[in-house]
């Protein structure tokens, strides 16, 4: 098995690595303006790494001022005091918030900046930091940006801190929930305005190994991504019930105790790769949602959920490992009315690799009662009581490409020595913890359960004969071929019929044309060693995919072919996810 860890997209342009070839770009590019003073403006993403731009690359430009937007935005304490209630006492959850940077800089502040740069009479001044666009009018501008994955290492590892708060030795996840909530969603936001405008993206994801590229070279790799099929970088993050087949499987740390989450399939999180004619850009994948809608999403399918990408992969293995948490999503109206979001967290397990020993929890049986249930679970939380999930939680045998919908409000928990691919809607956070069989967390800190969340969305009509007739697709069952080609089979597995996401499984011995439906398509190899994706007109080269490796086609791209690299009379298959 090969699974590519650093997919890569190919472009042919150049770029910049290095501050020293960095900083020779932007004096070249400054020189080309007949002005005494020239503005230079890095707008960053919350998390970049300003120290380091201060010291390595302004240095180097000899400049006349140099002024951080920090200093400019409201203090911490008047930034803590506003969204206090977006932020909540929860450890996990806040309130999606809708502010706009520009929300935190006064006028004076302003007035303030424009003192200080007319007070310049000749020479460079470098605006830098979250909203330094807003100071004034740049001349040239960068935008400095950085992936979520790389900012969770840092809030974990190096005590990095939210923007404008004092919480370096605050918990990893309290800091996740404030970037979730809050200052991603207001970064992104600034992201977009400066999309059009920048004249060099810059790559700050390995520290002290900057890449920049030209705005016009950025914004047609963007282009590009969306006439053919692509990865996204994958990570690979430990658990408490972490299992063992990815790290023998997927060529991770054999050092590491366990890799219990995958996210290969979720460009809120994950990073593209561009290759730049030798240098590789590392740009989050959210930005080609924010520039292509149309083409990666489809017309429709941006209509319906904006600039978000609506489809979710990731990777659940607890092959030698644990039990999951018993859990459940909360329903629309109760993720609408108390989180602010737009649609909700229903999901599905597709069941990769499995054993004699591999198990799903999922739904209420015939005879619990809510009451009963919810005083259970609040007994157990309370310490010193063991929840009797067999009392109240069906749990079933699985195997091999069984795919189990999990629509929200459904109360659930993937068992042992499986791995599932997980396809869902992607609001990913919303999880409601039940009971977590009395574990802590890799923290040593007993992780966060919602009990009263929980019980407000369980739907207890939920049980052991409904799940039997609507939830479960069983690998084995009779399928009516959905396909009309020869030696194609093709399948429908789900999802729920309250879900808005369909899924194909097709299974071939030499190739298979498939449609994208006018919605993106996010896809798996899920049998098979290899397989290549292929354009019927030539517009892309062949792509080639892994088993276990889940990849993207565009909405613009319509049909494409599947096709098996190494036909040897066996079959291949895939699993294709795309919007209704």
């Amino acid at each position: 098995m090969t699974y590519n860890l650093k997919p890569e997209i190919p472009v042919s342009a150049s770029a910049l690595d290095g501050y020293g070839q960095i900083a020779s770009a932007i004096k070249q590019k400054s020189s080309q303006f007949k002005k005494a003073v020239t503005i230079l403006t890095v707008e960053c993403y919350p998390g970049v790494n300003k120290e380091e731009l201060k010291a390595e690359l302004f240095s180097k430009l000899d400049p006349a001022l140099v002024l951080d937007a920090d200093d400019y935005t409201d203090t911490t304490a008047r930034v803590q005091e506003r969204i206090k209630d977006y932020m909540t006492d929860d450890r996990v959850f806040g309130i999606m918030s809708h502010y706009t940077i520009d929300q935190f800089l006064s006028s004076k502040k302003r007035q303030e900046a424009e003192m200080h740069i007319l007070e310049i009479t000749q020479g460079l001044v470098i605006l830098f930091g979250f909203g330094a666009t807003l100071l004034a009018e740049p001349d040239i501008l960068i935008y400095a940006d950085l992936t979520r994955w790389e900012i969770q290492c840092r809030f974990r590892y190096e005590k990095l801190t939210n923007w404008k708060t004092d919480n370096a030795l605050e918990d990893a996840l309290r800091k996740f929930k404030r970037g979730y909530f809050f200052e991603w969603r207001m970064a992104d936001r600034q992201k977009k305005a400066c999309f059009d405008r920048l004249d060099f993206l810059l790559d700050t994801n390995q520290k002290m190994a900057p890449k920049m590229v030209d705005g016009d070279a950025y914004r047609g790799a963007l282009k590009q991504a969306v006439t053919q099929p692509f990865r996204l970088v994958p990570y690979f993050d430990a658990s408490v019930w972490g299992g063992q087949w990815m790290k023998k499987n997927f060529a991770l740390d054999p050092t590491a105790d366990n890799f219990g989450w995958a996210f290969d399939g979720v460009p809120e999180e994950n990073s593209l790769l561009f290759n730049f004619d030798g240098t590789k850009v590392e740009i989050p994948a959210i930005n080609l949602v924010f520039s292509e809608p149309d083409d990666l999403l489809g017309p429709s399918v941006h209509a319906r959920f904006g600039t978000e990408f609506p489809i979710r992969f990731d990777y659940l293995d607890t092959m030698g490992g644990g039990n999951l948490s018993l859990q459940v999503h909360p329903r629309t109206e109760y993720i609408q009315e108390q989180f602010g979001m737009p649609y909700t967290q229903d999901e599905s397990y597709y069941i990769l690799q499995a054993t004699d020993r591999s198990t799903i929890y999922l739904g209420v049986k015939e005879d619990a009662t809510l009451d009963e249930l919810s005083a259970d679970l609040k007994r157990a939380e309370a310490g010193g009581y063991r929840f009797p999930d067999e009392k109240y939680i069906n749990e079933f045998p699985v195997r091999k490409h069984d795919h189990i919908s999990i629509p929200a409000g459904t109360i659930h928990c993937g068992g042992p020595d499986t791995v599932v691919l997980e396809i869902s809607a992607t609001p990913y956070i919303f999880t409601f913890k039940l009971w977590d069989w009395g574990r802590t967390g890799l923290d040593g800190i007993p992780r966060p359960v919602h009990i009263n969340h929980g019980v407000a969305n369980i739907d207890i009509t939920r049980d052991t004969a409904y799940v039997e007739q609507n939830l479960i697709v069983r690998a084995d069952q009779p399928f009516e071929n959905l396909a009309e080609q020869s030696g194609v089979r093709s399948e429908r597995t789900g999802l729920h019929e309250l879900e808005f996401i369909e899924t194909e499984r097709h299974w071939l011995k030499d190739s298979a044309t498939l449609s994208t439906h006018g919605s993106v398509n996010m896809l798996n190899l899920v049998e098979g060693n290899e397989a290549a994706v292929e354009s019927l007109d030539g517009t892309f080269p062949p792509f080639i995919v892994h088993y276990g490796e889940t990849f993207i086609v565009p909405a613009a791209v319509g049909k494409y072919r599947i096709r098996h690299t190494k036909p040897d009379g066996t079959e291949i298959a895939v699993i294709q996810a795309f919007v209704r």
